[in-house]
């Protein structure tokens, strides 16, 4: 291919290349985009919190009178998620984490053969129905430093089931919390209501309470004996 081929497909392309170019500026010259002006509605804004903080989330039950209605089949489906890291019969093998079995009221960070962390080791003590509740809640902020990256189960009555059906895992389920107790506790901290007294049978109304009466007038008073004493005495001939 000699020079003048080269030249002429150098050409086309140089060409082509203005054409397109020159239809994209003659375009814009003729379109012009029009803007959306008052069309469609301003979508409603969330209220702010009155008092100016949000509003503070309802404080969860004691997890004894949650245990008194909670559902262990539910609680086996919600630990579906758990499977994965840990084993659940008896005898199991440890995973990521160690076997539930009879974890209930177990010691805690003593399951033979697995290394649990620190933070754990340090927390001392058995695994109460109120320390599961904390842990499931939020393992992180439960035990600084847990090797558990589970986020946890914000609501409570899973967190109920859960634990009700880790109860199940054992020869001999450990017995409930008195659901009783738990409520009594509660019923404690809120303020006594103030009720009206019941009037007793046969008993006569109470007086409704009257405005005291106005003084009287002392000089209206002597006004009106003078008067008296006028009409009373004889006028004289």
């Amino acid at each position: 291919m000699d020079s003048f081929e080269l030249n002429k497909v150098a050409g086309a392309v140089l060409g082509t290349l203005l054409f397109a170019i020159g239809s994209g500026f003659v375009a814009e010259l003729i379109y012009h985009p029009k803007p959306a002006g008052s069309a469609g509605y301003a979508l409603p804004e969330p209220e702010p919190a009155k008092g100016g903080g949000e509003a503070a989330a309802p404080k969860a039950e004691p997890i004894a009178v949650r245990l008194a209605s909670a559902d262990a089949e539910k609680g086996k489906g919600g630990t579906k998620a758990c499977q994965a890291c840990h084993s659940f019969e008896k005898g199991g093998p440890n995973k990521v984490g160690p076997d539930l079995w009879d974890v209930v009221e177990r010691q805690k960070a003593h399951h033979e053969g697995f290394d649990y962390s620190a933070g754990l080791k340090e927390k001392g003590g058995n695994w109460s129905y109120e320390d599961l509740d904390h842990f499931i809640e939020n393992p992180k902020a439960y035990v600084k430093g847990t090797k558990m990256a589970f986020a946890g189960i914000s609501s409570p009555t899973e967190r109920a089931n859960v634990i009700a059906y880790l109860r199940t895992l054992s020869d001999s389920p450990k017995p409930l919390p008195a659901a009783e107790k738990a409520a009594e506790k509660k019923d404690e901290a809120k303020p006594a209501e103030v009720k009206p007294a019941e009037a007793k049978p046969g008993a006569p109304p109470e007086p409704l309470a009257t405005e005291a009466p106005a003084k009287a007038n002392p000089n209206a008073e002597q006004k009106a004996k003078a008067g008296e004493v006028t009409k009373d005495k004889p006028t004289q001939q």
